[in-house]
């Protein structure tokens, strides 16, 4: 049982390795394609804002993995009241940054975003 932990516990650092990687990878492509579209378009308002999107993608997909850490690593924890509120209060926080990214990224709250892709298929088809 003991060596299962030490597996699950080694699962969860990678994970947040992993994490920590695709935040920083995230930030190194969304700049050269920043810097590569903004040169090659003198767009640089538009590469701007491509690039803040880029960024917010990198480090969404990071953060969801960064939760999947801390939930795994809790199970190899002792469990007291403690270590479960901090669970808590670390997951509330990584999700509520992952819903300000998101909504920041679709540029819409979550529950409009049916009605603004209809909206952007019908102006489409026009």
């Amino acid at each position: 049982m003991e060596q299962a932990h030490a597996y699950i516990e080694l699962l969860a650092k990678l994970l947040e390795m992993a994490g920590v990687a695709i935040i920083l990878i995230g930030v190194l492509v969304a700049t050269i394609l920043f810097f590569r579209a903004g040169a090659g378009t003198r767009d640089w308002r538009h590469s701007y804002e491509q690039y803040r999107a880029n960024l917010g993608r990198g480090i969404l997909l990071g953060l969801e993995l960064l939760v999947g850490a801390d939930i795994i690593g809790t199970i190899t924890a002792p469990l007291s009241f403690e270590s479960v509120g901090l669970l808590a209060i670390i997951v509330m926080i990584r999700t509520f940054l992952s819903f300000s990214l998101e909504t920041e990224i679709e540029g819409c709250w979550p529950w409009q975003r049916a009605a603004m892709r209809a909206q952007g298929e019908t102006d489409k088809s026009r």
